[in-house]
């Protein structure tokens, strides 16, 4: 079992000597030359390069960008945010805004919000005379803001606005990522829900959604509301203990016959393993249980249920041969990889929310990587893990959008080139 993570309780974490700095904007070094972090940044370099600020905005309708608030400012509704304001040289006032890749490294006690541009021209007060996008960088540019002004913002994201985030695609960063250490392997195994959600997966300085966003992603999706519950669902998810005990259990039984009788395993022998192994577990540790059929309805529901699980599973990998994720012999040994796949992303996540130290985050994603090593043997191996226990808990023998996106991801991220899995070894040296 892996070790628990801290266990301070309250909404945020300590503050901590490293998570408190001064890093609230970027910091560009003056003395090499300006990398782009991904496609975003070189679309908008290339923008004030051609002197066409109407390019540029379409990117930022396209993508949205993030505004600074302090914590306690910080709202889900943008309009009853207190935006940042500064007073340049001349005497205008400014706010800003960054695209996500410039964002810097999480500030305890300010937070970078999500908007869109078209919110964004609806919140900026009146007394706000010019709008920075991405200041004191080489993709910095300067707009008034004027009625005018604001009424093309507004026909650009009408134009190019994005109704929902852009995914299924591989970002990675060029610059500002992680550095190769045990860190990167651990970020690595996250690559399948960073495809789909369309997010760098290298990027450490994590703010995703924007901390409301973030927030509400944990309470919505995940029942996590406070810094305990985060803490107590990433050590599940370290521990695989979220949603694949029953599954491996199943996978578990045929791994003990292949061990046993060879690797061509008859179904039947595999549901009769199964239903044999929960009985005798279930009247050996629950006083009073029978193993005998008939001795209780729930263990023969429960033990039904199980064996119904060798045959989804037969089908799903008859699948998954046939897509070549897996070679024509090949079966599953263990769905670890889902609880630990989503293990990499909670551990960012909850650093967005403030849930997180930044060594926490650090920790969650070494043991991570600790984890995906013990149990399997290569990325594609690990993936093939996940892809099922995504399929066993959203598509049910569809073979629909939840299959076809995830077996999308599982090709290029074993293809692609600036893929995880082709830039980061399985095996590293500690």
């Amino acid at each position: 079992m892996t070790p628990p993570l801290g266990g301070a309780s309250g909404p945020y974490y300590t503050v901590g000597e490293v998570d408190d700095h001064d890093e609230i904007v970027p910091i560009i070094p003056r003395d090499q030359p300006f990398v782009p972090p991904t496609a975003v940044e070189r679309e908008l370099c290339s923008a004030i390069l051609d002197e066409d600020p109407w390019s540029y905005l379409c990117v930022v309708a396209a993508t949205g960008v993030y505004h600074p608030v302090a914590l306690v400012h910080a709202h889900s509704n943008p309009a009853k945010r207190q935006m940042v304001t500064s007073t340049l040289g001349d005497g205008r006032i400014a706010t800003f805004v960054y695209t996500q890749d410039m964002l810097p490294r999480p500030h305890p006690y300010l937070v970078y919000e999500f908007v869109s541009l078209r919110a964004l021209s609806e919140i900026i007060p009146d007394e706000v005379d010019v709008l920075v996008v991405n200041a004191n960088t080489p993709c910095e540019l300067y707009l008034d803001v004027t009625d005018e002004e604001r009424e093309r913002w507004q026909a650009a994201y009408e134009r190019f606005g994005a109704p929902g985030f852009s995914g299924n695609r591989l970002v990675t960063r060029l610059s500002g990522g992680a550095e190769p250490t045990e860190l990167l392997h651990g970020l690595a195994c996250g690559a399948h829900l960073c495809f789909l959600n369309g997010e760098a997966w290298n990027n450490l300085d994590w703010h995703g959604l924007g901390y409301s966003g973030e927030v509400e992603r944990l309470s919505e999706g995940w029942g996590v509301k406070v810094r305990q519950d985060w803490i107590n669902l990433q050590n599940r998810l370290l521990n695989c203990d979220v949603s694949t005990s029953d599954w491996d259990f199943v996978l578990g039984a045929r791994n003990f016959l292949v061990s046993t009788e060879g690797p061509q395993v008859d179904p039947q022998r595999w549901r009769e393993c199964v239903d044999a192994t929960i009985r005798n577990n279930i009247a050996a540790n629950v006083p009073g249980a029978s193993a005998e059929r008939g001795g209780s309805p729930e263990v023969d529901s429960y033990a039904d249920f199980l064996c119904g699980l060798v045959g989804k599973i037969i089908r799903y990998e008859a699948r998954f041969r046939a897509d070549e994720l897996l070679p024509p012999s090949g079966y599953v040994r263990t769905v670890a990889a889902w609880d630990l796949g989503r293990a990499s992303k909670m551990a960012r996540w909850g650093r967005g929310a403030r849930y997180a130290t930044q060594a926490e985050m650090y920790e969650a994603l070494d043991l991570v990587g600790q984890e995906v090593r013990s149990r399997y043997s290569s990325w594609a191996e690990f993936s093939v893990g996940y892809v099922l226990g995504r399929c066993l808990h959203f598509d049910d023998e569809a073979f629909g959008a939840t299959y076809t996106d995830v077996l999308e991801a599982h090709r290029a991220l074993l293809t692609e080139h600036g893929s995880p899995w082709l830039t980061v070894p399985f095996r590293t040296e500690r």
